[in-house]
């Protein structure tokens, strides 16, 4: 793998909990070529400080997940990036995995996840979040999304909005080709499941989904969540 052919955009906003973990389970691709891009969205602890020696960049982004990846996007230098929660960890190998499937002919895609933590629901949901992705095409950002780069420009990056950035993105890609939904799976934390409660999530998630659906705003949608 050539030193341009990915590049990994991690969106932080006070994540110093877990970045450094983060980035060093990275540090095997980074040595293989990999780009790997931090972008800050205004923390208000030492995010900054623990990620910049472990990563190739770390920049400051305008506020909002959304914002800041297609800030990351636009100092990437790779054929294909790969947008990346800090508290999702890759599979191994999955950089030459992605490349894989682009060299086959995809234009996106997405891994399976498995979401970590104490409840067994946690099992179902992500059962759920990797069947709906595989046959409706919609990926969200706990799935390590991955696109080529002139596509990604062509749709031009992420919408400019607050929550569901990923279903409008993974909507617009879509009308380029089909998503290529690789098996092996990333891992994802379960904080904000297990923080908020488990079913409260999936009813608060589903629900503000079908609103996305039905037309509401990602204004709207946005405070709801919070």
């Amino acid at each position: 793998m050539t030193a341009t052919q990915l590049s990994i955009i991690i969106p932080v906003l006070n994540e110093a909990q877990c970045i450094a973990c983060s980035l060093q389970a990275l540090a095997p691709l980074r040595a293989r070529g990999v780009q790997v891009i931090v972008v800050d969205g205004g923390s208000q602890d030492d995010t900054v400080v623990q990620a910049s020696p472990l990563a190739d960049l770390v920049i400051n982004g305008p506020k909002g997940r959304a914002r800041q990846m297609n800030a990351g996007a636009a100092q990437a230098t790779a054929d294909v990036l790969l947008f990346l929660h800090a508290d999702t960890w890759l599979p191994d190998g999955a950089d030459g995995q992605v490349i894989s499937a682009i060299r086959a002919g995809a234009t996106w895609g997405r891994f399976d996840v498995t979401i970590e933590g104490q409840s067994p629901m946690l099992r179902v949901v992500a059962a759920f979040m990797n069947l709906r992705s595989r046959y409706g095409g919609i990926a969200t950002g706990d799935q390590a999304i991955f696109v080529r780069t002139e596509s990604f420009a062509r749709i031009g990056g992420f919408p400019d909005q607050p929550l569901m950035e990923d279903i409008e993105l993974s909507k617009r890609l879509k009308r380029l080709a089909a998503p290529a939904c690789l098996r092996t799976r990333v891992t994802t934390s379960g904080r904000r499941w297990e923080t908020r409660g488990v079913w409260r999530t999936i009813v608060l998630m589903w629900g503000l989904r079908w609103r996305y659906w039905r037309g509401a705003s990602p204004e709207q949608l946005a405070r709801a969540y919070q």
